[in-house]
């Protein structure tokens, strides 16, 4: 199974917007998971993660992976599959120390690495398919390691989770140019649980996360899981 080539078009448009309207979002101060809230877990959900090799997938433009890297000691590899994306993180942080990034599609990067200490995704987890991603994730992590991301729980229309493992399309609106459409699996957490169970991981953790507007109804889920130990030890 391959990434799909709509999502990799939808976010490659996404990226050269963003290209040319020069927009490089700053290094934050912490990891927020959602909307720009101060409510919520930060970088701590991650854990400690200094001299560990720490995988962001769906990087984007870099500027997490760059956070995790100078205020954390962490080794981080960014992934992301849209070239534009890819392109944005290189013109801007493509020599800080402690960051590679690569354009690639997350599951190939996984299949062709050693395995990594820690996974991460910022509202990027939701865009690949689960099926595709997750076997890949059971290989690619060390045992006991933390996968932890966000994921929609409420889209921007008010419309909840799915109780299946399927996709919705929704709109990327950019300033003002015209929405992107984009397909995310939108799912209840039990979903999510029961895909990452069925994988080897463990759920410790689902916070809701609400956008600190009052007139955007979307609630994102911070998931925490953990990869289990192989049978064998």
């Amino acid at each position: 199974m391959s990434a799909s080539p709509a999502h990799e078009h939808a976010w490659t448009v996404y990226g050269q917007r963003q290209l040319d309207h020069g927009y490089t979002p700053p290094v934050p101060e912490r990891i927020d998971w959602a909307f720009g809230s101060e409510d919520g877990p930060g970088t701590e959900a991650l854990g400690p993660v200094r001299g560990k090799r720490v995988l962001d997938i769906g990087s984007g433009p870099g500027h997490h992976a760059v956070h995790l890297a100078r205020n954390h000691g962490a080794l981080v590899d960014g992934v992301d599959l849209s070239p534009t994306q890819h392109h944005r993180a290189i013109r801007s942080h493509g020599r800080e120390p402690g960051v590679r990034f690569f354009h690639s599609d997350a599951a190939e990067h996984l299949r062709r690495t050693q395995p990594y200490e820690a996974a991460y995704s910022v509202r990027s987890f939701a865009c690949i398919d689960p099926l595709h991603l997750l076997p890949a994730l059971r290989c690619g992590l060390a045992a006991n390691a933390p996968l932890v991301f966000s994921a929609l729980h409420t889209d921007d229309s008010g419309l909840g989770p799915s109780d299946s493992v399927a996709t919705r399309e929704l709109r990327v609106r950019l300033r003002d140019d015209e929405p992107i459409p984009v397909r995310m699996w939108v799912l209840a957490p039990r979903v999510w649980e029961e895909l990452l169970t069925g994988h080897g991981f463990t759920v410790e953790a689902v916070d809701l996360l609400s956008a600190p507007s009052d007139d955007n109804p979307a609630v994102l889920q911070l998931v925490r899981a953990r990869r289990t130990e192989d049978p064998a030890g």
